[in-house]
């Protein structure tokens, strides 16, 4: 065999394809037989050629896994022997590469069963060799067998150290250095106890000194390679980084600073410190690392982007990834961020250099959705540096401007609007901004600013609708699109009010979404989408009428191959639903089928295998089918997101579709299931968001359903279990919160209008996924970090926690006093978060909680009410509005079931409660909790309430002006004193039948409200009806009639 393979080697290896191929042939006959190892073990050692020896060694590569338990003991001693001179001896680096990468291969099997006890020790020798070849290609080796004998090689590891660290400074040889620094490297994912962590860190210091001094000599390759060490070291479990944290940054902001180095290198030091800011931000706060990163990342803003058309250099331009840096670091430590960068851009917008102007207020806008809730404390400092920017001569800064002021309005709701007065008329002049970049800008600004406004946005909104109407009909398409945004923001605030607008604008975007050419099918988009909104906005009765030809637009869109026209689409069929709700049921046949289709898309994964050896040494195609342990290294996996955002469009279409016809979707309501569940477990958040939401329509959909026959009760509680389940694995094991945060609240609701019976089985699994979010441990809480001590600034997300703790009460709600034992093994992990050191909404979060579940669970809280009133009492003198409203809320129900132990706290409540009637009370809703407090605790314990004294400052704050959730408890307590005939209530008679005459007249009372006070007016009409009637006159004769209107319902 030796002689013939030899020469369909060389044949293999001859520029004629006929030749190659037939060569190929024969050679893969050939290596079926396991005497190929033998012969190409000749051939390695005694090949003139190198391309064969090379060649040679490839093959066995590929062969000698399958072949390895076939041969005899002297041919493997043979092949160990061969290995190990040509690697030390052949003087092609090629072969010895080669050789290695067999060498690696054989020792996967032979090292572990005890049949190559000589490796180690010979690839030690060659690693101190004086030969610089057998230095690099022992290490290349080291790197190697880590792959495939990693947990044999980790207990090397001691020996392994000084040699590598002697190899890290190799000034003889750049390549030795290069091939020790992987090999470092290649140890990381096997590092996990203390020893070997010990090990490792002093590896760290070598490695920058090395990177530093390449570096300085112009070679960037070696400090490249340093930094991918570094990016493992932060994503590994192990705490590699300790002491060492400081030093790495302090590196790294050296490098991205200095201009000189390519950017390439400078990307990679900033995008070192963007992970460290992302997964070890506590270690840079415990090491006072985030003001020396800010103070180099700020100034980094001011650095020019790449010029135009040099997209790939620009994606990694200095100033983008600073701000990505800044923006990670605010996300995840708000409070350590907000004054330097505040105290940055306000020096530098003073800086004559307009670079600086626009460096400050980018940071603004990039750092006001991690650091929300500082810059809102100083909104007017940060507002007025963005607003005066608007006004600068240079159109750089006044981009940056309208976007930072897009940021602001997007993240800092609901204190941005209460300026709206100072920040729409800046708005309305950068609309017309002679940059095209600034108007762009601009309109996101007030896209994001008017969705939440609601009617403070009525006396702006001719003069902006004018102007963008204007900018509609005569912008280029880029604007045109954006322009559509800042309209449908103008849309969904106004309601109603936007009437007027809507008839020509809808005629104008019949135009749009008929546009078929590639580059016009943004705008369609963007124009079916704001039909949808205007839809939304106008309502159903102006719209039906209007609706056929823009849905038959619509519909005609899905079939143009453009996946953010889809997107939109299907937005736009869900606020058609929900505007027509049950009419929608004949557009079920035409929509269904394509959300389906969108849901049921390839997202385009795609893997990149790296066959660059083949391709280098043009032997890719010698293989067989047995090389099934051969596997290419995958080296990056990608998604199409646009296909995501239509999926996540699709996916809450279907759920819309299904919540407003009901009945009407049974015929989809499987498939539809099965797609939505399929979702829930989808690799990204924004499709599995989705997904748990439909869950629950569908379900409200399947429950729509008459039940006439067992199959379909069955098929109900089937949906119901499959959505409660998925639910409670959500809570445990999703690792996204807003996923999370809706799960928590499907279940929260399911609870409360399923009732305990269907429910029951779950409950148990429910307070166990509640306890284990209480506690801070379910997957998508736990923080990755080497500093093991709390910190209280990575916190929690609030929705999170608000749907976690909306749980409590729904269990109340449904189990009533049985959930007792339940609310036991909560009670103390809810507590923990309101303790003094937890921010305000934390505290105002359990209070709430508190409050409805003694409402739900009445007597049995008696036993709590000392843990938590001390929290109420302290709450009602908060600075904040909503904590002394919820705390208001919850004094009364405690009161109200707390019995003999919520009695002796009586004084104390009513004594701090007595402010928030006063004029120093601002807030209406705090009046009227105020209100309710009082009357649950009249209502509870009547004698331990100083009537004389309280009813006058209680009757003052009636009626109540806007939390009409307490209106039953106050008109009930006062109509109990009228009808018990308490003498007390008689002297300020007149004062209540005010008060009732106002309740009568009011449109936003409830009618069982007004039953309530009719009732106790009949009443006092019948048994006092001579002293009654001045009274009854004296009211001003709508409010007379709506009074006798109540009574005579009683």
């Amino acid at each position: 065999m030796a002689q013939s393979l030899e020469l369909l080697l060389i044949q293999f290896l001859m520029p004629d394809n006929d030749a190659r191929r037939q060569a190929e042939e024969q050679i893969r006959r050939l290596a079926r037989d396991p005497n190929v190892v033998p012969s190409l073990v000749h051939h390695l050692r005694t090949a003139k050629s190198p391309n064969v020896r090379q060649l040679s060694a490839v093959l066995l590569r590929k062969k000698v896994t399958s072949h390895w338990p076939k041969l005899s003991r002297p041919d493997k001693a043979a092949l160990k022997s061969a290995l190990m001179d040509s690697i030390t001896m052949d003087n092609s680096s090629l072969v010895r590469r080669a050789s290695a990468n067999v060498v690696s291969v054989i020792a996967k099997y032979a090292v572990p069963g005890g049949e190559w006890g000589d490796l180690l020790p010979f690839l030690f020798r060659c690693s101190q060799s004086a030969q610089e070849d057998h230095r690099e290609v022992a290490l290349i080796l080291f790197s190697s067998l880590t792959e495939t004998i990693g947990p044999t090689f980790q207990s090397h590891l001691v020996d392994l150290q000084p040699i590598l660290l002697k190899c890290l400074q190799d000034q003889s040889s750049n390549r030795v250095r290069v091939a020790a620094l992987k090999a470092v490297g290649s140890f990381i994912e096997f590092i996990n106890d203390g020893t070997d962590v010990k090990i490792f860190r002093d590896f760290i210091p070598p490695i920058l000194a090395v990177s530093r001094q390449c570096l300085a000599n112009g070679d960037d390759d070696v400090a490249s390679i340093a930094f991918e060490i570094f990016d493992e070291l932060i994503e590994s479990p192990a705490p590699l980084l300790a002491e060492s944290v400081r030093s790495i940054v302090q590196f790294s902001l050296e490098v991205c600073s200095s201009q000189n180095l390519e950017i390439n290198i400078r990307h990679q030091a900033i995008q070192l410190i963007s992970w460290l800011a992302k997964y070890k931000a506590p270690v840079l706060k415990k090491h006072k690392l985030v003001i020396p990163i800010l103070q180099v990342m700020c100034p980094l803003l001011t650095e020019s982007s790449s010029p135009a058309g040099e997209d790939e250099d620009a994606d990694m331009a200095a100033d983008r990834a600073a701000a990505e840096v800044i923006d990670t670091l605010a996300m995840n430590l708000p409070k350590q961020v907000f004054s330097p960068v505040l105290e940055f851009a306000s020096v530098s917008f003073r800086n004559p250099n307009p670079k600086f102007r626009e460096a400050a207020v980018t940071s603004l806008g990039v750092i006001s959705e991690g650091c929300s809730e500082p810059m809102k404390g100083k909104l007017e400092e940060s507002l007025g540096i963005v607003l005066e920017a608007l006004k600068d001569q240079e159109q750089m800064v006044r981009g940056a401007a309208s976007f930072a002021l897009g940021q602001f309005a997007e993240h800092l709701q609901t204190e941005i609007l209460s300026h709206y007065g100072t920040v729409l008329p800046c708005i309305l002049n950068a609309v017309e901004d002679p940059s095209d970049e600034v108007k762009e800008k601009s309109y996101y600004a007030l896209a994001a600013f008017c969705e939440d406004m609601g009617e403070e946005i009525l006396p702006y909104l001719e003069p902006l609708m004018a102007r963008l109407i204007t900018q509609l009909q005569s912008s280029p398409r880029n604007l045109q699109e954006t322009c559509m945004s800042a309209i449908g923001s103008l849309a969904s605030a106004a309601e109603q009010a936007f009437i007027p607008y809507a008839e020509k604008l809808l005629e104008m975007m019949k135009s749009f979404m008929v546009l078929t050419n590639d580059t016009d099918l943004v705008a369609r988009a963007r124009a079916t989408e704001l039909v949808g909104i205007v839809a939304m906005a106008v309502g159903r009765t102006r719209m039906e009428p209007i609706l056929p030809p823009f849905i038959e637009a619509a519909l005609s869109g899905f079939a143009l191959d453009f996946s953010e026209l889809r997107e939109y689409t299907h937005g736009f069929f869900s606020n058609v639903a929900e505007i027509l709700d049950d009419g929608f049921s004949q557009y079920l046949s035409h929509v269904v089928p394509f959300a389906f289709t969108s849901c049921n898309l390839d997202d385009g994964s795609t893997i990149d295998v790296d066959e660059a050896q083949n391709e280098e040494t043009g032997l890719g195609g010698v293989s067989s089918d047995e090389d099934t342990n051969d596997e290419p290294r995958v080296r990056n996996i990608s998604v199409r997101t646009g296909l995501l955002d239509e999926k996540a469009a699709a996916t809450q279409a279907i759920g819309l579709f299904a919540l407003h016809t009901k009945k009407a979707f049974a015929p989809y309501l499987e498939e539809a299931l099965r797609i939505v569940v399929r979702h829930s477990g989808y690799f990204h958040e924004d499709v599995r968001l989705q997904a748990v939401i439909s869950l629950k329509h569908i379900l409200t959909a399947a429950r729509s359903i008459p039940a006439e026959t067992t199959v379909i009760v069955e098929k109900q509680k089937d949906v119901l279990d499959t959505v409660m389940n998925i639910y409670i694995k959500a809570m445990k094991e999703d690792e996204d919160k807003e996923v999370v945060a809706q799960a928590c609240m499907g279940a929260a609701d399911i609870i409360r209008d399923f009732g305990f019976s269907p429910v029951e089985p779950y409950i148990q699994k429910l307070a166990e996924a509640t306890l284990t979010l209480l506690r801070e441990e379910s997957a998508c809480q736990q923080v990755d970090s080497d500093d093991e001590d709390e910190d209280d600034d990575i916190s929690h997300d609030d929705v999170l926690m608000d749907a976690v703790s909306d749980l409590l009460p729904a269990f109340a709600k449904v189990m009533g006093p049985y959930f007792d034992p339940i609310f036991r093994s909560l009670f103390d992990p809810l507590m923990k978060f309101a303790k003094g050191s937890r921010p305000p909404q934390d505290r105002t979060m359990v209070v709430a909680c508190l409050a409805e579940v003694a409402q739900e669970m009445g007597p049995p809280i008696s036993p709590y009410i000392d843990r938590i009133m001390p929290l109420v009492l302290k709450e009602l003198v908060s600075s904040d509005s909503t904590n002394r409203r919820n705390a208001a809320f919850c004094a009364g129900e405690l009161c109200k079931n707390g019995g003999a132990a919520a009695l002796r706290y009586y004084g104390d409540v009513l004594r701090l409660l007595y402010p928030l009637f006063g004029d120093s009370e601002s807030d209406d809703a705090v009046r009227d909790n105020a209100a309710g407090a009082v009357a649950r605790m009249i209502m509870a314990q009547p004698q331990a309430v100083p009537l004389n004294q309280v009813l006058p400052v209680f009757l003052k704050a009636l009626p109540l002006k806007e939390d009409r959730e307490e209106s039953m408890a106050v008109y009930t307590c006062i109509c109990n004193l009228l009808l018990s005939s308490n003498p007390l209530i008689f002297p300020v008679v007149p004062d209540v039948v005010h008060i009732f005459a106002q309740v009568a007249v009011s449109p936003d009372e409830r009618d069982e409200v007004k039953t309530l006070i009719g009732s106790a007016i009949a009443h006092m009409i019948s048994v006092y009806g001579q002293q009654m009637q001045p009274i009854l006159t004296a009211l001003p004769p709508a409010h007379a009639s709506a009074l006798a209107a109540c009574a005579s319902k009683r």
